[in-house]
């Protein structure tokens, strides 16, 4: 039965269905919408889209909000299509979030969630968010959002096959491929043989055409290296290692944080949870031999990489620390003209931007995968006297949620650009 109307009394479970009127777009891949009574209760309904009418099954129950699939379509959106992968779905793998909608509708959808987030979070108010003119601009060669995951990571399941799971689940579904991932990964058959004894399977392309299949983070097909290019250089790092994951996005994210900060022969830049140097890499040469580069990374493998990678470059030293750590043991002396922070999703959090809020620099580049995150140091950094002058948005990761922001900080009355 589907319930349209309820009284405060009745008492919901899961599996229940709700005629439901789909709200705004949140952040998570889901959109809102309320159940019941004015105000009503709050229920994300994924496989939906503004605007809709649908009936969702309801799949969790929480203390003041309902998680829930729409499963038919009652009143549909413009934007929705056909989803192009038959794993699509609220019974199927939960890798993308935005399939049944036009590309140009998820690009619209996750600049919502940014503005929402930077003004829910980030403190900014209504003029402020529209003066940044957020839009979320597509990746070059990419038509149909299709074709570009670079770094694929399957869970094996009981049956010793590999496959992907459900939305919120350890349920494995065995899809027969992907539909985002890279032609090479997905040429390759390691959904179809068997993988005893292991726990997860990924598979890495390059963008020179290497490929590795990765058993339980050891390299069993290909090379243990992979060879990359971005910024007219060439960047070794393990198979395993962090890279960005659609082919595009090293170039694009690389070019917005050049161009932002607006480099300057001599310069002094900190980059931070710098990784294998991409972005210290992509400025060193316009900041040449006068200036100095200062690579932070925690991770041992990504610092031994950045310094191999950018030997080549006197001015550039790597640093094998934690951000913290670097900024309280003084590892980073005197000040900085500029600083490139590219955080992981949690952010880069407050202690790290009142630190750097004291640098000296005269801008910071964000690069985020995470606008919740971002809004929350937003808040931060402006307690603390900066601003966010400017941010542009890339689909780098079309089909699900996620988006990455590249945002620039300067302190408050400072030019734009």
């Amino acid at each position: 039965m589907t319930l349209q109307q309820i009284d405060d009394q009745i008492e919901l479970v899961e599996g229940d269905r709700l005629e439901l009127t789909v709200g705004a777009v949140a952040h998570g891949g889901h959109c809102v919408a309320r159940f019941g009574p004015a105000p009503g209760r709050v229920v994300f309904v994924r496989h939906a889209l503004p605007g809709e009418r649908v009936i969702a099954e309801i799949t969790e129950i929480h203390r003041g909000y309902l998680r829930a699939d729409a499963i038919e379509i009652v009143v549909s959106s413009a934007d929705r299509v056909a989803p192009p992968c038959p794993w699509s779905g609220p019974d199927a793998c939960g890798g993308c979030d935005f399939q049944h909608v036009a590309l140009p509708g998820q690009r619209s959808m996750k600049a919502a969630v940014i503005k929402e987030q930077l003004t829910r979070l980030g403190g900014l108010d209504a003029d402020q968010v529209d003066a940044l003119g957020v839009r979320v601009d597509a990746l070059p060669g990419d038509i149909d959002g299709l074709g570009w995951r670079t770094r694929v990571r399957y869970t094996v399941a009981a049956s010793d096959h590999a496959g992907l799971r459900k939305h919120r689940s350890n349920e494995i579904v065995p899809i027969d491929h992907c539909r985002i991932a890279h032609p090479s990964i997905q040429a390759v058959d390691v959904l179809k043989r068997p993988w005893p004894g292991v726990d997860s399977i990924s598979v890495a392309a390059s963008s020179t055409g290497e490929l590795a299949v990765i058993a339980d983070h050891h390299v069993v097909e290909g090379p243990e290296r992979l060879t990359e290019t971005a910024s007219g250089r060439t960047w070794q790092l393990a198979a395993g290692a962090f890279w960005q994951v659609h082919p595009a996005a090293a170039e694009a994210l690389t070019a917005a944080v050049a161009a932002l900060l607006a480099p300057r022969p001599g310069d002094v830049v900190w980059d931070l949870y710098g990784g294998t140097g991409l972005f210290a890499g992509a400025i060193a040469e316009t900041v040449g031999e006068t200036g100095a580069v200062t690579v932070v990374e925690a991770d041992p493998r990504g610092a031994v990489a950045a310094a191999a990678n950018l030997a080549d470059l006197p001015w550039v030293k790597v640093v094998n620390a934690t951000v913290e750590a670097a900024l309280r043991q003084r590892a980073l002396r005197g000040a900085a003209d500029l600083v490139i922070l590219d955080p992981p999703r949690a952010g880069a959090g407050a202690r790290v931007v009142r630190a750097l809020a004291g640098s000296g620099a005269r801008a910071i580049a964000y690069v985020a995968c995470d606008p919740a995150a971002l809004a929350r140091d937003v808040r931060t950094f402006a307690e603390q006297g900066w601003e966010l002058q400017l941010l542009r948005a890339f689909d780098c990761f079309p089909m699900t949620h996620h988006v990455e922001c590249v945002a620039l900080f300067t302190p408050a009355g400072a030019p734009a650009g």
